[in-house]
């Protein structure tokens, strides 16, 4: 249970003004025993309404009580003729105007916490779109970018395909020799189990020398599956090879999932 959210959706205040329905009553005792909390804010609640009600009600002496029993006393006396005092009803209204007041005041206070909670909800759900915007933006200016490379006539481009552990496979690379940089396109791979990734190598085929160029991590998160590598290698092909978290130091290639020759 989520206990703030609970206090700040204004049911202990309806529960102190006797508001609540008896199964509501039930439910908000049975969490007051189970959460220190919310049994603190209940009695603050209280507190806080006795403190108001004080406030706005007439002040009484010390044998208040007294005097007003002694009242009662000389107007209750019924005798056929005309009573000598009459009953103190200014005072009694004033009271009664008091409780009013302070129920009043009560209401508003229970508002005014539900237009602070709704305000902070509104406030974190501008802040989620906020961060979802600049999310997105982030995302197109990255995916402009990476067109912007692989449209560069300096670029060669490479298809690898699919191999015996994964004939459906494929995927390209997309090289530029100037920059020393690799795109590799993983649309056509599948996706890693768990505690694995792909690790691509720049090849050189006589004799065979693998080198890592890099590891196509977060593949789960990149939902375009395009990776930027950095490749100074005097490359004649490139293979992708499904390797341990971290990487290998050479391909496993039982686990070669594509390959592809530069030039063809």
């Amino acid at each position: 249970m989520e206990v703030d959210k609970y206090i700040a959706s204004g049911i202990l205040e309806l529960y102190v003004a006797g508001a609540l329905t008896p199964e509501q009553n039930l439910e908000v005792q049975h969490y007051a025993l189970q959460y220190p909390e919310i049994q603190k804010e209940i009695e603050a609640i209280e507190l806080a309404i006795l403190k108001l009600a004080a406030s706005v009600s007439p002040k009484m002496a010390e044998d208040g009580f007294e005097q007003i029993r002694a009242e009662l006393d000389d107007v209750i006396q019924f005798t056929p003729s005309e009573s000598k005092r009459k009953a103190p009803w200014g005072n009694y209204l004033g009271w009664a105007a008091s409780v009013v007041l302070a129920i009043g005041l009560f209401w508003l206070y229970t508002e005014n916490r539900a237009l602070k909670s709704e305000i902070e909800i509104t406030s974190q759900e501008k802040l989620k779109l906020e961060e979802t915007l600049v999310s997105t933006r982030d995302a197109i200016v990255r995916k402009e970018a990476l067109l912007e490379q692989l449209r560069d006539q300096q670029v060669t481009v490479i298809a690898l395909g699919g191999q015996a552990v994964s004939p459906s496979s494929f995927a390209k690379a997309y090289w530029n020799k100037e920059e020393n940089k690799v795109i590799i396109d993983a649309q056509g791979l599948p996706e890693p189990p768990a505690g694995f990734t792909y690790q691509v190598w720049s090849l050189k085929l006589d004799p065979l020398t693998p080198t890592s160029i890099g590891l196509l991590d977060d593949f789960s998160i990149e939902s375009d599956r395009l990776f930027v590598l950095e490749n100074a290698n005097d490359s004649e092909a490139f293979g992708i090879t499904l390797e341990p978290e971290g990487g290998s130091a050479s391909p496993t290639l039982e686990q070669l999932y594509t390959l592809g020759a530069v030039g063809r």
